[in-house]
């Protein structure tokens, strides 16, 4: 039977999501303790991978099992042999036809960014941080410039496996709170380090080093080498992942979950 979990993790510890040969990742914790309650080997397979130092509200994955376990089975059970800094949220059977990755038609990203003078130390490697004021409005203007369907050349790391670059944004938020902005990104799928990417370069909007022009240009020009460095992945959340209707799943993680301020 095909199983999916939701699943919320704190990447801080961890080498990413994909399974190493060391045996620091998230999958590779996920596969253990999976194994422990189905008394078997289990192997995952995620929505999207995340790199070391990036978080999740709601990866989703999925697995298949012979053993037959209740869904609670699948998440306190496999909770009690998981890290803190990883829980499964739920579990839910689903068909042999469902794929976490192949069948999903969206994802969902925050990242969350103090803009202060001192770094953060009670959210160290929780939030991104840029020690100097940033003009949000400007940072508006420049993100409605990456909102449809374009080539993210630009915005794309180099060791990036997807097969096109083409990606379609539909979302692409900006809220700020007392010195605090979050992102909120939705698109059909993203390409490695595009988030990231798109963090970066808004910073450079915001401190006033790029204008809303300047973005439009770098999108068109479909050249990495010509934007922006890659910013940190410590304020970066996988939020969600979109599946068509059929399966049921919790497209959002709860939003009180991923909740810096009210």
């Amino acid at each position: 039977m095909r199983i999916a979990l939701g699943v919320e993790y704190d990447g801080r510890a961890f080498a990413g999501w994909q399974i190493q040969p060391h045996g620091n990742t998230v999958q590779d914790a996920l596969n253990r303790a999976l194994a422990a309650i189905a008394g078997a080997p289990v192997h995952t397979v995620a929505a999207g991978r995340t790199d070391a130092g990036v978080h999740a509200s709601q990866q989703v994955v999925h697995f298949d099992c012979d053993a037959v376990r209740p869904d609670t089975a699948w998440v306190r059970g496999v909770n009690s042999h998981l890290p803190d800094s990883v829980a499964v949220l739920w579990a839910r059977r689903v068909s042999e036809d469902f794929h976490a990755r192949f069948s999903a038609f969206s994802r969902s990203y925050s990242y969350f960014l103090l803009s202060a003078p001192v770094r953060p130390a009670l959210l160290a490697g929780k939030i991104g941080w840029f020690h100097q004021p940033l003009d949000v409005a400007a940072m508006r203007a420049a993100a409605a410039h990456l909102l449809g369907r374009h080539d993210f050349s630009s915005f794309r790391a180099a060791e990036c496996q997807a097969k096109s670059p083409v990606k379609d944004v539909q979302r692409l938020d900006l809220t700020e709170h007392q010195g605090m902005i979050r992102f909120d990104l939705l698109a059909d799928a993203f390409l490695h380090h595009m988030v990231r990417n798109i963090v970066g370069t808004l910073v450079y909007v915001g401190k006033g080093a790029l204008s809303a022009a300047d973005v439009q240009s770098l999108l068109l020009a479909r050249d990495r080498t010509a934007a922006p460095p890659t910013f940190m992945p410590d304020g970066l959340y996988l939020t969600g992942v979109g599946y068509p209707d059929v399966y049921q799943l919790p497209a959002a993680a709860d939003p009180a979950r991923l909740t810096l301020w009210r």
